[in-house]
């Protein structure tokens, strides 16, 4: 046993700083988001949507102007477009 734990040591001694890391950010960031839907759950329901709403009403508008959607979005986008200003037809004085 004892020299399994001896190689399983020293291959953990060859991981790279960078997966140490990475992986400290991740657990952070879980923590953070489990944090946040906590506060979130005790919110106002009303004040949450109207939160949701800007921040979606946001990223859509984004994507309209930069046409940077994700790919399976591109039909919704293609429809929704031509009602928008978008970075390819506005006009730079």
């Amino acid at each position: 046993m004892q020299v399994l734990a001896l190689t399983t040591m020293e291959k953990l001694r060859h991981v790279p700083v960078e997966f140490w890391l990475k992986l400290a950010m991740i657990v952070v960031v879980f923590v953070l988001v489990v944090l946040l839907i906590r506060g979130i759950s005790q919110m106002n329901k009303a004040l949450l949507a109207a939160g949701i709403f800007f921040l979606v009403a946001v990223l859509g508008f984004h994507w309209i102007y930069d046409r940077n959607e994700p790919r399976f979005l591109t039909p919704v986008i293609d429809k929704i477009a031509p009602f928008f200003p978008s970075k390819s037809t506005t006009k730079h004085w």
